[in-house]
């Protein structure tokens, strides 16, 4: 085999997709409960979807940053309120990259606060201000001056904000995905939110996986009423095309300057359709997500089982967190038709298809019965 295989590959081969179900070669049909890692939002091939992007594609499918498409400034104005701007990249990693140079542009000396289990991608500025040991330090030296707090630890962040003076921004993700759906404590919030404002730090928060109304929300840090000045957005955005976002608030729309950032592919016009057909659909079914997460959270704690610790999550955004890990998990959920993403070992991180029914819904929770 040619292709380098670093992933931890199904054992099959896809022959269609549509809504929650994904077909293989062989005629099995399973179950996708985290419709490629949150990125399929109206699920697999939705109709809606695949014919805007035909027509599209039937016209051109990519123009460089030389034109600006038809379709720029209607997503744009979907991601954004009043007062905010929005440039595009071609992923999550990509947002990351350019808020951290739109944050150093601003502060041009100074630490950078982040916190651990947080994942923010995977090139080395990305890993920089990465919560996980395990992908950032065997490619160390990464950026300078970033400095890491465990996640929810209210005294380990009042020390390390006593300590350095110098802290000039912070990368916050207020529900880990990566990092087993984890949300932040309101104290912790609280905290964080007396610090930012008295030190004057610059807030980025990360919604590539948790917003554009994964968790019901346009995005989950209107759970917490935070007020960042950059917001990094991509997965679900694209419609299943690379596409990612990063949105300016205030003061942080004025620092780039022609020359300073550029990507020969973003925003591509075939992504860009494909995002304005999910966000606007994604904004008339908020009600219905919210009511199918509610309804999956307490469906998923009447399941009685000794091997469950917790189970937790906002929306569609949900984690199993068991007591130990289950050899083989995933394979045995195949056997019962089922795709499961496990994080961390031993978190089932459900990322269903936003429109996702509750006749799916009890199916998914029956096979969890089953399984746990």
């Amino acid at each position: 085999m040619r292709y380098l295989n670093i992933y931890n590959n199904y054992d099959f081969e896809i022959d269609k997709a549509r809504g929650v179900y994904v077909y293989t070669k062989s005629g099995q049909k399973y179950l996708d409960t985290f419709s490629g890692i949150g990125v399929l939002a109206l699920g697999h091939s939705h109709p809606e979807v695949i014919q805007a992007l035909t027509a599209k594609l039937n016209r051109y499918a990519h123009s460089s940053n030389f034109f600006l498409d038809e379709d720029t400034e209607a997503v744009a104005e979907l991601l954004t309120k009043a007062g905010e701007k929005v440039f595009f990249v071609n992923s999550g990693t990509e947002a990351t990259e350019l808020a951290l140079k739109i944050v150093k542009k601003k502060i041009t000396a100074g630490k950078i606060l982040f916190f651990s289990n947080s994942f923010h991608g995977r090139t080395l500025g990305a890993l920089s201000i990465n919560g996980f040991p395990g992908i950032r330090d065997q490619f160390k030296p990464l950026l300078p001056d970033t400095i890491e707090v465990e996640f929810n630890n209210l005294t380990q962040l009042q020390e390390v904000a006593r300590n350095n003076p110098d802290i000039k921004a912070v990368f916050f993700e207020p529900l880990q995905g990566s990092g087993g759906i984890k949300t932040a404590d309101s104290e912790f919030i609280a905290e964080l939110k007396k610090q930012i404002n008295q030190n004057n730090w610059l807030l980025t928060v990360d919604e590539i996986q948790s917003g554009l109304y994964r968790t019901a929300k346009k995005y989950a840090y209107q759970y917490f009423d935070l007020k960042p000045d950059l917001v990094t957005v991509a997965k679900s955005l694209g419609g299943g095309l690379p596409l990612g976002a990063v949105i300016m608030t205030g003061q942080m729309t004025e620092v780039l300057k022609p020359g300073d950032h550029g990507s020969t592919f973003a925003p591509n016009p075939l992504a860009l359709r494909g995002a304005r057909v999910v966000l606007s659909k994604l904004k008339t079914i908020q009600n219905d997500i919210q009511a199918s997460g509610q309804y999956f959270l307490e469906e998923l704690k009447q399941i009685e089982s000794d091997q469950i610790k917790e189970v937790r999550g906002l929306g569609l955004m949900l984690g199993i967190e068991l007591k130990k890990e289950i050899p083989n998990l995933r394979e045995k959920a195949l056997a019962e038709g089922l795709l499961l993403n496990i994080v961390k070992g031993k978190v089932i991180r459900l990322l269903p298809a936003l429109n996702i029914s509750k006749t799916e819904i009890d199916q998914i929770i029956k096979s969890l019965k089953a399984l746990l």
